[in-house]
């Protein structure tokens, strides 16, 4: 429910606004929910790099047509 709200897809391009990956970018990938009913998400960014980020920290990139 949650996830929707967010709109946030595997594979979306996203910035994160908060937490300790504050000014990174990526794209979205393996959502998760965990027990306590955060949404944590994996970001891979664009040399490889991944890392895992609440949610509720990132902002996600309006797609150009």
């Amino acid at each position: 429910m949650e996830q929707e709200k967010l709109n946030l897809k595997d594979g979306d391009s996203c910035n994160v606004v908060g937490g300790t990956h504050k000014g990174k970018s990526g794209t979205i990938r393996d959502i998760n929910t965990s027990k306590t009913g955060n949404i944590t998400i994996t970001v891979v960014q664009q040399n490889g790099e991944r890392f895992k980020t609440l949610g509720r920290n990132v902002e996600v990139q309006k797609k150009i047509k």
